[in-house]
């Protein structure tokens, strides 16, 4: 899975990117599996669930490539219990993320340590405003309307991090705040604040914050492919290796597919996130007994890029 998503990753156009920089789109969610002691034992059912009338349920955590959309890596564990939530999951994670990376997150992920660590690695953030965090425009240094930088002390250690790594991070962190206001008609939200660590207004200006912000939906579509498309909301074996066997094999055959969407998008010359992802893997379920038994090899895979490039979506 790792190196089918490195391979496609590496290998991005420029105008793919953003800024000419990697963005890692981080996201999480919830996959079940059938009701035996093994499961059962490995990834408890909720608190919510009375015993025999729930299922096995598994935490993931998934970081996608934004430009192309392929799983760069993930972890699956339990959903319940201490050190099993997505901000600690993606922390086993950070070793992916190089110099220059912008990480793109969601509001849990947007707490101090989590952008202090990512910020050591010299790795930019750009996520919404955490619910607890107010926010005052009037403080800190003026950049524009709606767009200031602060600096934010370093709050006391929290449980999970140990002595020595707390003394390693900053006395303070400095952090761009940016108001977003959406105007597009159907759009429940109508203002957001987003935090990164770009700083610099005149490189990334405020609009350019928030657009990327919103390209963040791209991980609840990608999980949605995952999990709908290819029907990975309910795995079916049962026992726990077999269970994270099946897993990664899903998100093999996800990442294949992507491949199979960048090369259509190079073909069509649009962004691969513009090509859909259940009409490719349509045309390839169709093209492949064609391929397999009687179609020339070279033309048989020009006719599939063609049609997978014919599949747009808005």
């Amino acid at each position: 899975v790792r190196r089918t998503g490195q391979e496609l990753e590496v290998q991005t156009p420029d105008e793919w990117r953003w800024h000419g920089r990697h963005v890692r789109v981080v996201d999480g969610s919830t996959v079940t599996m059938p009701d035996t002691s093994e499961n059962q034992a490995e990834y408890p059912q909720a608190n919510t669930q009375k015993p025999g009338c729930g299922l096995p349920i598994a935490r993931v955590l998934v970081v996608f490539s934004l430009a192309v959309g392929v799983v760069l890596d993930a972890t699956i564990g339990q959903y319940k219990g201490k050190q099993t939530g997505e901000n600690s999951m993606f922390r086993t994670l950070h070793h992916l993320l190089k110099a220059g990376d912008v990480a793109l997150v969601d509001r849990c992920f947007s707490g101090w340590f989590d952008l202090a660590l990512l910020r050591q690695r010299s790795v930019d953030t750009v996520a919404r405003q955490h619910q607890l965090r107010s926010t005052d425009f009037r403080r800190g240094q003026r950049l524009a309307h709606d767009d200031h930088r602060l600096r934010v002390p370093k709050p006391a250690r929290p449980a999970w991090m140990s002595p020595e790594q707390y003394a390693t991070l900053p006395a303070e962190l400095t952090l761009r705040e940016v108001r977003v206001r959406v105007t597009q008609r159907g759009f429940r939200t109508k203002t957001l604040v987003v935090v990164t660590t770009l700083l610099d207004a005149e490189q990334f200006s405020a609009d350019e914050i928030g657009e990327l912000y919103r390209r963040r939906w791209q991980a609840e579509l990608n999980l949605r492919s995952l999990k709908v498309v290819l029907q990975m909301d309910h795995l079916r074996c049962k026992k726990p290796h077999r269970v994270r066997n099946e897993f990664y094999t899903h998100l093999l055959a996800y990442n294949l597919i992507r491949r199979v969407m960048a090369l259509a998008a190079l073909e069509a010359t649009v962004p691969p996130w513009q090509i859909s992802f259940k009409g490719t893997l349509q045309t390839l379920s169709n093209f492949l007994p064609l391929l397999a038994l009687c179609m020339p090899l070279d033309a048989g895979c020009a006719a599939l890029i063609d049609s997978a490039a014919a599949h747009l979506v808005g």
